[in-house]
């Protein structure tokens, strides 16, 4: 049995999943994507796991540049992950503009106000279907708030998880 482009979009879409806006900036130039296809690899050393697909407008910038900051939006943040959620739309620039942002060592803009932003430095890519799978080693961490609760994607939308420490 092959499972069908469609059945499979339709049963990820079932997988709920951390929203993250990944950034980058360099020598190409300062470019961001939402993404959920986000995990860890492994914690010696810290590793990541991003998903990016090769024919996306930020694939240049990202790859090239070596460098990316992955920022896990906190459920007030859901503007921040539209801005970068497609190709379409304001210019980059423009998009940053929705957010105030710092940096850390590589560099990459850290999203003020995220769960947490995992700042790195891409050690591997390899190709796989339609996408590059970057393996990216953590260089630095930063930590929000933890009152704030975390913005998931599950079921084609955006939806607040997590118990606020606190609250009853």
């Amino acid at each position: 049995m092959t499972v069908s482009r469609q059945d499979f979009r339709d049963a990820m879409a079932r997988l709920g999943a951390a929203v993250n806006v990944v950034t980058t900036a360099g020598p190409e130039g300062e470019a961001a994507f939402t993404a959920s296809a986000v995990c860890s690899v492994t914690d010696d050393p810290p590793t990541l796991l991003v998903c990016l697909r090769r024919g996306s407008s930020v694939w240049p910038a990202v790859t090239g540049n070596g460098v990316l900051c992955v920022n896990t939006l906190a459920h007030g943040q859901r503007p921040v992950a539209e801005a970068f959620a497609g190709s379409s739309g304001p210019p980059m620039s423009e998009r940053f503009g929705v957010a105030a942002w710092s940096r850390l060592i590589t560099g990459a803009p850290v999203l003020d106000g995220a769960v947490v932003s995992f700042d790195c430095r891409i050690a591997e890519v390899v190709e796989k279907g339609t996408h590059s799978v970057l393996f990216a080693d953590v260089l630095a961490i930063r930590q929000g708030s933890a009152h704030d609760q975390a913005l998931i994607y599950f079921s084609r939308d955006y939806h607040g998880i997590g118990r606020m420490l606190g609250a009853g």
